[in-house]
């Protein structure tokens, strides 16, 4: 793939991956589903390019969703993990055994769910309404119920790159020659 044709590719996925993020403001119910839709549009960066290419497009989206979008806890909870997630997924798949691999993706989603949300009820001020009815006990679930998401999204993603690859791959590099 020719250098033009990576920026193109990198510009056309930061901007979608910015513009839903940005549409957290009309459909305000979508707080954990856009920021993990817009990090699937990492994968045929991944697929056609390479890891470090579609990291400089987790940063340039990253650093512009902090800035500009203004839902800022959609815009941490892409940097803090689904904006790098397919990039990690493809490395942690090609280097260990389910099992072990499983086990570092769980720990890894629940460390940045964890610290993304610290900071952003220390320094940000955004409140958890669960924390409220709960108490102590709603970190516990609410870490449960997201690991259970998390399982269930990591195997979208895993079908969606199949499919990406069986019917769309061919398109996506005529266009992209």
């Amino acid at each position: 793939m020719k250098q033009s044709s990576k920026t193109a590719l990198g510009g056309i996925v930061a901007a979608l991956s910015i513009s839903m993020m940005f549409s957290i403001s009309i459909v305000p119910f979508f707080t954990y589903a856009v920021p993990a839709a817009a990090a699937v549009m990492l994968v045929p960066i991944v697929i056609e390019i390479n890891k470090k290419w579609a990291l400089g497009v987790y940063l340039c989206v990253s650093l512009l969703g902090l800035i500009l979008v203004p839902n800022k806890e959609v815009a941490v909870i892409y940097a803090a993990f689904f904006g790098y997630y397919p990039i990690l997924k493809a490395f942690i798949e090609k280097q260990m055994k389910f099992v072990a691999e499983w086990i570092v993706k769980i720990f890894i989603f629940n460390l940045s769910m964890s610290v993304s949300y610290y900071v952003m009820l220390r320094f940000m001020g955004i409140r958890i309404d669960e924390m409220e009815t709960l108490g102590a006990l709603a970190i516990p679930i609410l870490l449960g119920a997201g690991s259970v998401a998390f399982v269930l999204y990591d195997y979208a993603v895993s079908k969606i790159i199949v499919l990406y690859i069986q019917k769309f791959q061919k398109r996506f590099r005529k266009m992209f020659r």
